[in-house]
């Protein structure tokens, strides 16, 4: 029988559940003002420009990456873990330098920020989508530089844990995303 202290959620846990919560909301309220907005008379659909379905790609890597290093501290191989979270802040980063082609791209169509309205909403929700992006790559630069400072702890699992699980949302919030923008932008 478990006692109460397992059944109950770690509390970094309960509140990384409760930060995703309120993401999801804030991206739910951009969705809902775009599909509101996109019936004004001055909206131009388009095609979302390639480049944002290759960082759709790089970034379901990531994600596959982050499990890795996951299952690898939690297998105790450390070294592996530290390739798969360096693989991961390179494709994180990789992701970043695509969103900003996929802004020039979309500037080469003649959609400005300040131009289009669905232009204007495609800038604005992959940006705060990238600032949710460069948090948690931030996190993982700074587990991954104490992981060549500090010796190998498995008590650290819990850490490990709860920026995969950020990892992970990030990511399947992209993709939500895109098939948003495919589905309302043609």
């Amino acid at each position: 029988m478990s006692t109460i202290s397992e059944s109950r959620i770690h509390p970094q846990k309960f509140a990384l559940w409760l930060g995703i919560a309120s993401i999801v909301m804030l991206f739910a309220a951009f969705t809902s003002a775009y599909i509101v907005r996109s019936h004004a008379s001055d909206w131009i659909r388009f095609n979302i420009p390639a480049i944002f379905w290759v960082n759709t790609a790089i970034i379901l890597v990531s994600s596959g990456t982050m499990h890795l290093a996951y299952y690898n501290f939690k297998k105790y191989e450390y070294q592996r873990y530290k390739i798969f979270v360096a693989l991961t802040l390179l494709l994180g980063a990789a992701f970043t330098v695509g969103q900003y082609n996929g802004w020039l791209k979309l500037a080469s169509i003649g959609m400005f920020l300040d131009g289009n309205p669905a232009g204007s909403f495609i800038y604005v929700i992959s940006f705060i989508h990238l600032l949710h992006i460069l948090g948690g790559w931030t996190v993982l630069l700074i587990m991954f530089i104490k992981s060549f400072f500090k010796p190998f702890n498995p008590n650290n699992i819990l850490s490990v844990q709860l920026i995969s699980i950020y990892w992970h949302f990030v990511d399947v919030l992209w993709i939500y995303l895109m098939l948003f923008f495919t589905i309302k932008l043609t």
